[in-house]
């Protein structure tokens, strides 16, 4: 069964902070209340963007920021947990000499490419133009789905 799984940017958490927009809004209701059968809502994240997010947002204090999300989605089994160890053979497999050259994002992001390759439908929501590079120009064979915004990405469906 394929995870219904999306990745989300450090960039775009703030997006859960309030006031929200109408498009976090209902994302962050599907994140929150698809808990049922085949329609489940999973958030794809790795050791570091879980640090990246703790540092990014701790200082928070709405349960709509993405540490209550995660502690919500944790406690009721949706996370899509991407391994230390499933980066490194990504990396090591597809990072070639010639992949390597062309990526255009900093370093501490290019960690976070094989999060977004090896989750179930490639979802990602960023506003950094050179990940989102990355993700479509030199991993295009993947076929991830790259948004701006949440309404950019059918993460519903």
């Amino acid at each position: 069964m394929t995870k219904k799984d999306i990745f989300i940017d450090t960039n775009k958490v703030k997006g859960f902070s309030n006031p929200l927009n109408l498009e976090y809004k209902k994302l962050l209701i599907w994140l929150k209340e698809s808990n049922d059968g085949n329609n489940k809502a999973y958030l794809v994240v790795s050791k570091k963007l879980l640090g990246e997010y703790k540092r990014t947002m701790g200082h928070a204090a709405s349960g709509n920021n993405i540490a209550g999300i995660i502690d919500l989605l944790t406690r009721q089994g949706r996370i899509n947990e991407i391994s230390n160890d499933q980066i490194k053979e990504f990396q090591r497999k597809y990072f070639t000499k010639i992949a390597e050259r062309k990526l255009l994002s900093n370093v501490e992001d290019r960690e976070l490419i094989p999060v977004v390759l090896l989750s179930d439908r490639k979802y990602a929501l960023t506003s950094d133009k050179k990940f989102t590079k990355d993700l479509e120009k030199t991993f295009a064979k993947f076929k991830p789905t790259v948004g701006k915004t949440p309404s950019d990405i059918p993460y519903d469906k």
